[in-house]
């Protein structure tokens, strides 16, 4: 339809928001269905925080606030960033955004130009490249492997760059596959960033609070000083503090960046929901204790999930140092025949007879860049997780 802007032509539908409507489509039609493609927490927003919106709300604080947030939660968001990544910014160089993907297409739209490019490694978050496209900009997919940990290696990055290149879009821990980078292999990436002054730096740090073990997280402009200047650090409270649906993401960086973001979203949407934004500063200023417990609990998840994925025949599972996520290769079943006779010749096959024959929804790997692999969410009980991986293990050995 000429009617269209042609940009549209180049932006394909969130894969992961298809896969849980079909879920949903399903499971409304009477069939039994575990969806494991939604990215959202099931624990419930805290207390604390939930009493901070109702007190906004008796307080009237219920008009428009300021394009670039509230004073209270700008300030409260630089104060993070010092208390847990030791990264100074003055309050004024934050910015609030009605979630993460306003912040990064603000980003983007601030400052792409037609044929800039954008170094995407590969798996990635389905909406990176497609933010991007909109934005008029070029992606660059690196590939990882699945023996690399799906981390992204210094002299691919460095095989990436060229004049065109304006951004890499990081992130760590990863969505969709868990993977988080170390200090050393960070440094080793900062290491080739620093030689390539022209390239920016857009760190989404959303799952940062998500990692398990021994693992200590860190930020590129954390680990090289040299970088923050050409760095756009993001986050919000969405993951770590359950609160998806608030629709809260920030950022903070370069202040010239961060005035071209503002005015952007002052012609877009103004400032993000004044009672979700009073919400996040209890958040980020209020007790931290709930995000210890509740990653303990994700992390037996993990484990659980790991190991049954391992014990599925043609089911090759590494295990994720953060995020709620898994992304197992499914080569081992390539070229095999489904229960229905259909051949499994594609990781998005896989996933649609899995979920015809077991009913369990989970997203393709070729819809985050790089397969044959799936994704599966284990923000949901042990339970339904272990009834999830029997059913996969089921199906897998009905392969032929």
């Amino acid at each position: 339809m000429a009617f269209l802007a042609e940009a549209l032509s180049r932006v394909k539908p969130s894969a992961t928001i298809a896969v849980s409507q079909k879920a949903r489509e399903l499971k409304a039609k009477g069939r039994d269905v575990i969806g494991l493609g939604a990215g959202e927490p099931d624990f419930d927003t805290p207390d604390n925080i939930k009493a901070a919106a109702i007190d906004a709300i008796n307080r009237g604080e219920t008009k428009y606030t300021p394009v670039s947030g509230i004073p209270e939660l700008r300030k409260a968001i630089a104060a993070k960033f010092k208390r847990e990544n030791n990264l100074d910014y003055d309050w004024q160089q934050t910015i609030v955004g009605t979630g993460g993907k306003q912040i990064l297409f603000n980003a983007f739209m601030a400052t792409m130009n037609p044929g800039d490019e954008v170094v995407i490694p590969a798996p990635y978050w389905v909406s990176y490249p497609e933010m991007v496209a909109i934005c008029g900009g070029t992606p660059v997919f690196v590939s990882t492997t699945i023996e690399n940990d799906f981390k992204l290696q210094p002299a691919d990055l460095e095989a990436a760059i060229t004049p065109k290149t304006k951004w890499l879009m990081f992130n760590s821990p990863s969505n969709p596959s868990g993977a988080a980078y170390s200090e050393a292999e960070l440094r080793a990436l900062t290491d080739v960033l620093l030689r390539h002054p022209h390239v920016w730096i857009l760190s989404d740090d959303m799952y940062e609070h998500l990692t398990y073990g021994d693992f200590v997280f860190t930020s590129p402009a954390q680990i090289e000083p040299q970088l923050k200047d050409r760095t756009l650090t993001m986050n919000g409270v969405s993951k770590a503090y359950a609160m998806t649906g608030w629709r809260i993401g920030y950022a903070a960086g370069p202040l010239e960046l961060i005035k071209a973001m503002d005015m952007i979203q002052g012609q877009q949407t103004s400032g993000a929901c004044s009672i979700a934004q009073w919400a996040a500063v209890e958040a980020l200023n209020g007790t931290q204790d709930f995000i210890p417990k509740n990653k303990e609990i994700f992390r037996g998840r993990r484990d659980l999930v790991v190991s049954m994925l391992n014990q599925a025949k043609g089911i090759q599972c590494p295990v994720p140092e953060g995020a709620f996520y898994v992304y197992p290769s499914c080569a081992g079943c390539i070229g095999k025949t489904a229960p229905s006779g259909k051949v499994i010749e594609t990781d998005e096959d896989f996933v649609t007879e899995l979920l015809e024959t077991e009913g369990v929804a989970v997203v393709h790997g070729s819809a985050f860049g790089l397969g044959p692999n799936f994704r599966i969410s284990y923000a949901t009980s042990e339970d339904q997780l272990e009834e999830a991986c029997n059913r996969i293990q089921r199906f897998c050995a009905a392969l032929r």
